[in-house]
């Protein structure tokens, strides 16, 4: 397992429902295309399932 994830907001959360909007926001993505680094554990591997329809994640 990598010991970083680059997560990048792809869709727009517009018209989600609110627990995928949070989730979205939690992980520090507020506009389309931007990149976030976060270390790879089990709790963020979690909310990626979550949102997975709506970020590309890119280990590394």
């Amino acid at each position: 397992m990598a010991n970083k994830l680059e997560i990048t907001l792809t869709r727009s959360v517009i018209g989600r429902p609110e627990g995928q909007r949070v989730t979205v926001k939690t992980l520090g993505l507020n506009k389309m295309h931007q990149t976030v680094v976060h270390e790879d554990n089990a709790a963020i591997r979690g909310m990626i399932n979550k949102v997975s329809h709506l970020v590309t994640v890119k280990e590394v």
